[in-house]
């Protein structure tokens, strides 16, 4: 095994960004100050670690044109990939920042169907690229099977490896109690989990610390927008506020979080300690337009702005 984050994406996408002064029905949009970056959970993951000075690479499926300039740009930012050429089309998301009402809209297909033979594909490739953590993390694209993560779940504890996932519904559901380190939904997404709402912090607390306890996960940290994020494990739940800072974009802001919390836990750094990393690395995503785009300085300085934990 090897200290670098190996991340799993089969649903990568090319995101593009711009911007309009308006977002009206029927009338033509025109949008400026666009811009392409390669996506998809584990895409960003890996885009994160390297640009914190970890050690990453990238397993993803790509296919067609668009798959080519995810390759394209995943190379001119320097993080290492590992493609497995696929015969449909990488898809390609849209998001627009409406200026005049302030809002950010999201346009993502649901991406290329996958046959049995490319989805093993991947697993094969996780088999054989080392390194002893492994985040598994976005939507799985049509034809791949609910169960494909925890399938990946139990080949990476085969081989002694920490597995981290970040996905919802039955893909999610499937992998609980396959030996996962952490698992990251957001709010909604875990209300959908456990099955109810979760409307006060004691019944959230209570929620994420009992699923710890039956083995779900090691620890489950869940990101609840304006309200923060608590972490949960074996021994209680933290939870930490949200920072105060300048939003320019959410894209990719969960996926950073995520980032800088496996890195500080590859390190050796303490579970509450790299909590309070992921928490400055969220919001650093959210200070900078595109998508997964914080800067290390940013992320240092607003860990130290949310002091000891």
């Amino acid at each position: 095994m090897s200290g670098r984050i190996v991340t799993l994406t089969l649903n990568p996408t090319v995101d593009i960004a711009a911007e309009a002064e308006m977002v009206r029905a029927v009338r033509k949009t025109r949008t400026r100050n666009e811009r392409f970056d390669p996506g998809g959970g584990g895409v960003n993951v890996s885009r994160v670690v390297h640009e914190l000075g970890g050690e990453t690479l990238a397993i993803i499926l790509a296919g067609g044109l668009a798959g080519s300039l995810l390759e394209e740009l995943l190379d001119a930012q320097g993080v290492p990939r590992h493609s497995i050429p696929i015969a449909g089309r990488t898809r390609m998301s849209h998001t627009v920042n409406d200026l005049s009402a302030r809002h950010e809209f999201r346009f993502v297909p649901e991406g290329p169907k996958v046959s049995e033979e490319e989805w093993r594909a991947t697993l094969a490739a996780l088999e054989a690229e080392p390194g002893d953590w492994v985040v598994a993390s976005g939507s799985l694209p049509p034809g791949v099977p609910d169960d494909f993560y925890a399938q990946a779940a139990d080949l990476a504890a085969h081989q002694g490896r920490h597995y981290v996932l970040d996905t919802s519904g039955s893909p999610l559901k499937a992998a609980l109690g396959h030996r996962l380190a952490l698992i990251k939904p957001s709010r909604g997404e875990f209300e959908t989990l456990v099955g109810r709402p979760l409307n006060t912090p004691r019944q959230q607390n209570q929620a994420a610390q009992e699923l710890v306890r039956q083995g779900a996960a090691e620890l489950i940290a869940v990101s609840l927008g304006h309200e923060g994020a608590l972490l949960a494990e074996k021994d209680g739940v933290l939870r930490l506020r949200a920072l105060d800072v300048p939003a320019l974009g959410a894209v990719g802001a969960g996926d950073s979080f995520l980032a800088a919390m496996v890195l500080k836990l590859s390190q050796g750094e303490s579970p509450r300690e790299a909590f309070a990393w992921g928490m400055a690395c969220g919001a650093a995503a959210v200070m900078r337009p595109g998508t997964a785009q914080p800067r290390r300085e940013d992320v240092e300085a607003l860990r130290r702005q949310i002091g000891a934990v």
